[in-house]
C-alpha cells in the first residue's frame, strides 16, 4: 500500500526537477544561438551588408513611425516591408514570425483586453457571463488591434536588427547616437552574465542528477534549489569583481571595441535616407487613413 501511494509522488518530483533542468537548458541554448553564434548575422544578406550605424538609424526611424501610427493599414504595410527586408536578408521566415508573434504581442493582447469593453459605444457583439453581458465595442476592438499591431511591428524591427547585426557591432553603433558608455557596458555584461549563469545552473543540475543514486524527497529538492540559488548569487558577486579586475589589467578603459571598421558608403546612405523617407510617409499617411 505504501509503495503504491508514494510512487506517483516520487515520479512527480523527478519530473519537476527534470522540467527545471530542461527549461534552464532551453533558455541557455536560445540565448547562445541568438547572441553568441550570430548565425543569421554572418549571412550574406542585404541588412548584413549595411553599416551598423546606418542600420540603427533606419530601425529607430521606423520604430518611431510605427509607435506614432494609429492606422492598422499603415502598420500592416510597415510589417510587409519588414518581411521583405527579412527575406532579402536571408532570415528564415517561420523562425522570424514565431520569434515575434509567440512572445510580447501575445501578452500585449492580454493587457489590452479590458479596453475592448467600452460602455456606451456601439457593440459588435455581447458575451454573456452569468447575469452580466459584456459588450465588445467596435472602437475598443479597433484600438486593441492597432495596439497589438503596433507592438508587433516594433518588436519585429528590434528582433530583425538583433538577428542581422553582430552583438559587438550593435553595441558599438550605439555610440553614434551618443548613448552613455556605462549603459552600453552594462548592456553588454548583462547578456554575457545571463548566458554564463544559465549554463552554470544547468551544469549544477546535471551534476546533481549524475550523483543521485536513490530517490529523494520533495523537501530535499526544495532545500537544494534554494541553496543553489544562494550559491549562484554569491558566485555572481565574486565573479563580477574578478572579471572587472581582469578587464582593468588588460587595458580596459570603458570603451566598446570591435574588430570591424566602419565606413559609410553610398549604399548605406541610400538605405538610411530611404528608411527615413518611408517613416515620414507612413507618419503623414496615417493622419489621413
Amino acid at each position: 500500500m505504501n509503495r503504491s501511494n508514494t510512487s506517483p509522488n516520487k515520479k512527480k518530483e523527478k519530473e519537476s526537477l527534470g522540467w527545471i533542468e530542461h527549461t534552464i537548458s532551453g533558455i541557455a541554448g536560445s540565448i547562445e544561438r541568438a547572441v553568441f553564434t550570430e548565425e543569421n548575422a554572418r549571412k550574406q544578406g542585404w541588412l548584413q551588408r549595411v553599416d551598423p550605424r546606418a542600420k540603427l538609424g533606419m530601425f529607430l526611424a521606423l520604430i518611431l513611425a510605427a509607435s506614432l501610427s494609429r492606422s492598422l493599414i499603415i502598420l500592416s504595410a510597415l510589417y510587409v516591408v519588414i518581411l521583405i527586408a527579412a527575406s532579402v536578408s536571408k532570415v528564415p521566415f517561420d523562425f522570424f514570425v514565431k520569434r515575434v508573434w509567440l512572445g510580447i504581442p501575445f501578452f500585449a493582447g492580454i493587457v489590452i483586453i479590458p479596453s475592448i469593453f467600452l460602455a456606451g459605444a456601439p457593440y459588435l457583439f455581447q458575451i454573456p457571463i452569468g447575469p452580466i453581458h459584456l459588450g465588445v465595442s467596435i472602437p475598443g476592438l479597433s484600438s486593441a488591434l492597432v495596439f497589438v499591431a503596433r507592438v508587433g511591428v516594433c518588436v519585429s524591427l528590434a528582433v530583425l536588427l538583433v538577428l542581422t547585426t553582430p552583438w559587438a557591432d550593435l553595441l558599438k553603433s550605439l555610440q553614434a547616437v551618443y548613448v552613455p558608455q556605462i549603459f552600453i557596458l552594462l548592456l553588454s555584461m548583462t547578456y554575457r552574465y545571463i548566458f554564463l549563469f544559465l549554463h552554470t545552473a544547468n551544469g549544477m543540475l546535471e551534476a546533481r542528477k549524475s550523483r543521485t543514486v536513490g530517490r529523494t524527497q520533495g523537501k530535499e529538492h526544495r532545500r537544494w534549489i534554494s541553496g543553489s540559488l544562494g550559491y549562484l548569487m554569491n558566485r555572481s558577486f565574486k565573479m563580477s569583481n574578478d572579471v572587472y579586475v581582469a578587464m582593468l589589467a588588460r587595458g580596459f578603459t570603458g570603451e566598446i571595441r570591435s574588430y570591424s571598421a566602419y565606413h559609410m558608403i553610398a549604399a548605406d546612405w541610400i538605405a538610411l535616407v530611404g528608411s527615413i523617407g518611408i517613416a515620414i510617409a507612413a507618419f503623414i499617411a496615417g493622419r489621413y487613413i
